[in-house]
């Protein structure tokens, strides 16, 4: 336990072979559950969790190995068994094999439903290349155990010395989706969203529709806007960068489209459901009005300006309106960004 809350690890790995061992060996004491998920791996890495998880189990006080074998010893719900096969906890191990390969995010999805089966209060996913610094995860605990967030993530630009840290290419990706991550989840102080070193409540977890989370690469971005609809805290905590040998398995041409069109289908989502259904703010609507005008806006421009290249030539009143148009769209949006962030101004917090 960490200051009277159990803890519980969720570590998703896919051909870990060589990394997943020694996450495992390396979990801090006060860690009760570490939920490994082989997520249909071609290599070695489920022999690897396995014997891992003997070794680790080796090394403790007897009490706590039998206190880890009374762990979901049903198999955890219905969800989880459908997804997974569940087996029995090897210490404070319990070792999960998807039944399919689910990408990180259903891995991720499958330790949630894991942990909420075993009550725990607090569960920090760790990825299985050891690029996640251990000791760093009491500062992503504090802030659940203290009451003061229901979510702590790591953030690798809040501080420069921790920015410099990050291959540059890596950097512009990051602020990138950082910002559409913002519009879209509306934790306009948040950053750093792909961080995957993140610690949650159990409150929390239960307040979201765990079952329905993204399951591709963006499942943290996905996450973050499903706890601004429930109105959870969230905390976004000062992390170094760690860059170790494994490579990064993202098929970029994939994930730009995918990513993108999730988190403009979360952003209509989150503002129909938070700010028009649940209740009402005027938000939605400028966002709604801005966005409409400034379309109408730029596709009068466009047809000025390809009239006139053809010779057919536009008049200058629709062209000037046109741009006032998109200015005014532009305005608009704005509008609805600063009432944005003085709405979820309340639910954030930066730790330095």
């Amino acid at each position: 336990m960490y200051r009277g809350a159990t803890v519980g690890v969720v570590i998703p790995a896919y051909d870990e072979e060589g990394f997943v061992g020694d996450v495992i060996r390396e979990m801090p004491d006060y860690v009760d559950r570490i939920y490994a998920i082989d997520d249909q791996s071609t290599d070695g890495t489920w022999d690897e969790i396995l014997a891992a998880a003997r070794e680790d189990a080796s090394d403790r006080p007897t009490d706590d190995r039998e206190d880890a074998g009374r762990l979901i010893a049903d198999g955890g719900t219905s969800a989880l068994a459908s997804r997974a096969s569940v087996r029995d906890p090897i210490g404070r191990v319990v070792p999960i094999q998807h039944r399919e390969n689910r990408g990180a995010g259903g891995a991720i999805k499958t330790g949630y439903l894991a942990a909420l089966a075993d009550a725990v209060d607090a569960t920090v996913t760790v990825d299985a290349d050891g690029q996640m610094d251990l000791s760093q995860m009491p500062r992503l605990l504090d802030p659940i155990v203290e009451g003061e967030a229901d979510y702590a993530k790591g953030n690798r630009l809040l501080l420069r010395e921790y920015r410099a840290e990050m291959p540059r290419f890596r950097f512009v990706g990051n602020a990138m989706l950082t910002f559409l991550t913002k519009v879209a989840a509306g934790y306009w102080k948040t950053m750093d969203p792909q961080n995957g070193y993140t610690a949650i409540s159990c409150d929390a977890l239960e307040a979201i529709e765990v079952e329905a989370l993204y399951e591709y690469y963006g499942y943290c971005n996905d996450l973050l806007v499903k706890l601004n609809v429930s109105g959870m805290r969230v905390a976004d905590v000062a992390m170094p960068a760690v860059y170790g040998e494994e490579e990064s398995s993202i098929a970029y041409s994939q994930y730009v489209p995918k990513v993108s069109s999730m988190l403009l289908r979360n952003f209509l989502w989150r503002l129909t459901t938070k700010h028009l259904v649940l209740d009402f703010h005027p938000l939605a609507l400028f966002y709604i009005l801005g966005a409409a005008t400034a379309a109408i806006g730029a596709i009068g421009a466009a047809a000025a300006a390809a009239a006139t290249l053809s010779g057919i030539g536009g008049s200058i009143v629709d062209g000037s309106m046109s741009v006032l148009l998109v200015l005014g769209g532009v305005t608009l949006l704005l509008f609805a960004m600063v009432f944005d962030m003085a709405e979820s101004e309340h639910l954030e917090t930066q730790v330095q």
